[in-house]
This record gives C-alpha cells, structure tokens and sequence, in this order.
C-alpha cells in the first residue's frame, strides 16, 4: 500500500482525524465541546480558537472533533453490524442455494427497492434517537450490499476443485464456507468495508442534518452544518469548519477504499 498514492493520502488523512476523535473521547479537548459562553459568541478563528466559535460561545474546533468521534463511532458501529450479517447472508446465500437462496434474496430485494436514505430515515424516524439505534438503523441499510457483494463470488467458489475436494473428505458445509471460502473473499470484503464506512458517514450527517441524528447536546457533523446555515453571512466558518471535516472524512475513507482495491487485486501482483 505504501506504493498507492490514493492509501497512503487516505491513511494520513484518517489518521489525523482519528487523533482529533481520539483527543476528543479523552477529555483533552481544550475546551467543554457543549459548554455555553455568551461573552465569547461570534469570535472569528484565532490561536485562541482556532475554528471560531458559534451563537452560544461554543468552541468550533472542539465541537467538530467530539462530532468526527461520534460519527466515526456510528459508522463503525453499523458497518461492523451489516459486514457481519451480510457476509453471513451472502455465504449462506450462495453456498446453499435452494430455499435459503430465494428467501435471503428476497428480503435483499425488498430492502433494495427502498432508496438508502428514505429506509434510513423511516428507521431511524421509528426508533428511539440515540447513537445506536442511529447505527442499526444505517446497518439494516448495507446489510443487503454485503449480501449482494459474497453471494456472486461464493457462486463462483463452490464449484472449484479445493472446495469440491473438501466436500469429498466428509467437510461440513459451515466448516467448508469458514475455512475455504470465507478467506478467498477476504479482499473484496475489506474493500467494501472502506466504501461503506463513507456512505455510512455521509447517512449519518444527513440524518443528522434532517434532526434524526445523534440527540443533542451532542454534538454532530450534520447537526452542525443545519445550525450554522442562518449564520453563513455572519459567522461562515461555523459552516464551513464541519463541511471541511465532513468531506475529508469522506475522501480519506474513498482513497483508502480505492487503494486497497488497487493493493488486493491480483491482477496488480506483477506490478508490485
């Protein structure tokens, strides 16, 4: 990866992000992302501040850090959800076909035929608002990407010799998916992993953007950017400050994504 333009710009571009989330979970932020101080209200970006502060004295740059820590949480949270249980579906999916073939792909269907975000919205619209009920909500709507991403690779593999031979030497099923084939769809699955921690970062900002995001007080990138649209003329960095982030966090995650499929493709290998 190391020879990948695109990783190595994705991984320094998350790593410091991480570090201002990380700062953020551990207190060391230099001021209380929450805390409200009228006085110092409308303050343009300075040593002191260094984004600016908002209507209510808040400090932007902590706000915007406690917002990537609990949007980086969210997303994490909800693409570990539907990896696992859309690899598991599509495994099954495409090694058993039959029955379980036609019922996994027809409930990946019905979720397939609602857009992303209007699914994620009438979740999350029905579901108590808190940062994991947001993240389930977000899952459900990946849960048939992955699905749809093993089941054709799968296809594929059951019908190749190893797996056939293992099949001959008394093998369980679960056992031929877990050792055999599982590990011959690991890249495809990590490359998917990257692109959805995007979108799921995207989902998360508009549910928060449209008030079904993460409650307040806490702060959300999202949430953030609705706020700061009356204030654009009169404080714009409290707008653009979360949309830098936003877009960073999301073109950090692409590139990543895009380098490791570049990475794991073994048509690259003689290029390496």
């Amino acid at each position: 990866m190391r020879r990948s333009p695109a990783a190595v710009t994705g991984i320094a571009i998350l790593v410091l992000l991480a570090v201002v989330a990380v700062l953020s979970y551990l207190g060391l932020l230099p001021y209380d992302p929450i805390a409200q101080h009228p006085p110092s209200r409308f303050q343009a970006p300075s040593g002191e501040h260094l984004f600016g502060t908002d209507q209510f004295g808040r400090d932007v740059f902590s706000r915007v850090a406690s917002g990537v820590g609990n949007s980086a949480l969210i997303a994490v949270v909800a693409v570990a959800f539907a990896t696992v249980v859309g690899t598991l579906g599509g495994l099954v999916s495409g090694f058993y076909r039959g029955l379980a073939d036609g019922a996994i792909g027809g409930v990946t269907n019905v979720l397939f035929a609602f857009p992303p975000l209007l699914l994620a919205l009438s979740l999350a619209s029905v579901l108590d608002r808190n940062w994991f009920t947001i993240a389930v909500a977000i899952a459900i709507v990946y849960v048939p990407i992955f699905i749809r991403v093993t089941r054709g690779p799968v296809l594929s593999l059951r019908e190749i010799e190893y797996v056939k031979a293992a099949v001959s030497t008394g093998q369980s099923r679960w056992q031929i998916m877990l050792r055999h084939v599982l590990p011959n769809i690991t890249s495809i699955i990590v490359v998917q992993v990257a692109l959805s921690l995007s979108w799921a970062v995207l989902t998360e900002a508009s549910l928060s953007f449209l008030g079904l995001g993460t409650p307040p007080p806490a702060p959300s990138l999202g949430s953030m950017i609705f706020e700061a649209r009356s204030l654009v003329f009169i404080a714009p960095w409290t707008l653009i400050a979360p949309g830098v982030v936003v877009v960073l966090l999301v073109v950090g995650l692409n590139l990543l994504g895009d380098g490791l499929r570049d990475t794991l493709d073994p048509r690259n290998r003689g290029n390496r």
